[in-house]
Order: C-alpha cells, then structure tokens, then sequence
C-alpha cells in the first residue's frame, strides 16, 4: 500500500520531517521533466543538476570527471562490496570514485534536511530510506522514449534508429548497474518504489497530474 505523503511528516518523537519525493527514471522517460514541473507545481526546491553542482563547489573537481563516473559502477573488477561497505584493494582511482559517492550521498541528505523537495536520480530513494521518501519510477516505451530524445537538440534526426535505441538502452544499463552495486537493490523493480508509472501510456502531462492527485 502506497504511505500517504502528508501524513509522513512526523518522525520519532513527533519530530518534523520534510516531505521528499524521489524520482527513479529510465533514459528518455521524462523523469526529470515530471519531476520538475511536480516541484513547481507544490512550490517545494527540486535537485538535480544542482546537485552535480553542489559536488564540484566541495571537491574541486571537474565536471566532466564528476559526470564520467555518476550512474556508472564506480570500482573497478578488484573491489570488494560487504553490504553497501566498499573495500577496494590497492586501488586509488576506485577510491577517489567511493570517495566523491559518498560525498554526494552527504550532499543529498543535506538538502533533504533543508526543505520539502524533490531529487532526480542518484539513488535518493536509498539514500534517503530513514526519511521515508515517496519514491517514484518513471518507466515509458522504447517508442516513446525514442520519440522524446529525437526532441532533443544534442540527437536529433542525424542519429539511425538503431544507433538511438542502443543508446538508450546503454544508458539505461549503466543505470540498473549503478543502482544494484550501490544499493543492493534492483533498479526499476517496483518492490522499491511507491508508484511505478508508464508515460508511454499517460503522456507527461497526466503523469504530473496523476502524481499531484494521489498527494492530495
């Protein structure tokens, strides 16, 4: 049974929690969109980029370094995992890569802490799992998800149909991967999250609106 958002808000000793939403998507889904506009739509912060952002400004690192290594495994075939303990042996580029996870990880539990929000991506929904988020997953269609990234100016029609849909399928990979190393648990499968909703099916708009109303 889905846990109802606004009466979440309590935590032990009846202490205040903000309420959080998290966002699981596949590649070309429209999770970050619907996400956003849910953001707007409740007045509440929402992070993403802002994130990525956030992480350079405290290790000084590149971006496109941060961004090579977000979503993908981030230890090498050496490593060792003990539940979500990483043990790597002799390795300092996996441990400089744990090292900026973790740090993201503390990013994301420090603007949970700030306000109401909504966070994209990044395993927010594990990370956050004390602060009882409602985790969201954003799934769509091959069709559909193929549609949405031929919008986008950096593919556009030049891409072949086939070279798209391997695209979207390696992201997606690199994703489920991340995911499972770094939780535990399995990307996408709906035993972690508290709605599961195809925008294949609803378009993007009446999966906002369909989100909004069961938070009613």
């Amino acid at each position: 049974m889905m846990k109802t958002w606004r009466n979440d808000t309590a935590g032990q000793g009846g202490n205040h929690m903000n309420r959080i939403i998290t966002v699981g998507r596949e590649f070309g889904s429209g999770g970050r969109e619907i996400g956003r506009k849910i953001a707007q739509e409740l007045g509440i912060a929402y992070y993403d980029h802002e994130i990525v952002t956030e992480l350079i400004r405290r290790t000084n690192l590149a971006e496109e370094y941060i961004r090579s290594i977000e979503e993908k495994n981030p230890v090498p075939v050496f490593a060792v995992t003990t539940g979500r303990t990483f043990l790597s042996i002799s390795n300092p580029l996996a441990d400089q890569q744990v090292s900026i996870l973790s740090e993201e990880g503390r990013i994301i539990q420090d603007m949970a802490e700030k306000s109401d929000c909504v966070i994209v991506g990044r395993r927010a929904d594990y990370i956050l799992r004390d602060k009882k988020p409602l985790r969201l997953f954003i799934y769509a269609g091959m069709d559909f998800k193929m549609q949405r990234c031929r919008e986008w100016e950096h593919f556009g029609e030049e891409i072949t149909d086939k070279a798209l849909r391997q695209k979207i399928q390696s992201v997606d990979k690199e994703r489920a991967k991340y995911y499972e190393f770094m939780t535990g648990q399995k990307w996408g499968d709906k035993a972690n999250y508290d709605i599961c909703l195809n925008t294949s099916a609803l378009g993007i708009e009446k999966t906002v609106q369909s989100i909004l109303a069961l938070l009613k």
